[in-house]
């Protein structure tokens, strides 16, 4: 079967840390660039991480620049989101994306022509 499926969210206090995974189930995830977007209750999904097919750049919302670290690890064909610092307006559902042979990225983007996305996995930062 062809999917993405996150995983790793969860409840986490301000200040503390969590670490998303995007695995692949069918294709290779290094073939695909990778977005991470969230949504809010009541709010738009927004862009809040990329990477290129091969992991040759990342970009960041502004939003989450200096405290998450997108990254791939091929041999387990995931994507990690590792957020750190993490705010109460860091809640959201969190939801991958995969493009097939894209070599730039951007957060500004809808996700519309990704191949594939995972069902979401919800972040509640709160104390």
């Amino acid at each position: 079967q062809l999917q993405i499926v996150e995983s790793g969210g969860g409840l986490v206090q301000p200040g503390g840390s969590l670490r998303l995974s995007c695995e692949a189930s069918g294709f290779t995830l290094d073939y695909y660039a990778i977005y991470w977007f969230r949504q809010a209750p009541g709010k738009e999904r927004e862009g809040v991480s990329c990477i290129t097919t091969g992991g040759r750049r990342a970009n960041y919302a502004d939003s989450v620049k200096g405290r998450f670290t997108i990254s791939r690890d091929n041999a387990k064909n995931t994507v990690y989101l590792q957020m750190n610092s993490l705010k109460p307006e860091d809640t959201a559902v969190y939801y991958c994306a995969a493009q097939h042979a894209k070599y730039y990225c951007s957060v500004l983007e809808s996700g519309y022509e990704s191949d594939y996305w995972g069902q979401g996995t919800q972040v509640t930062v709160s104390s």
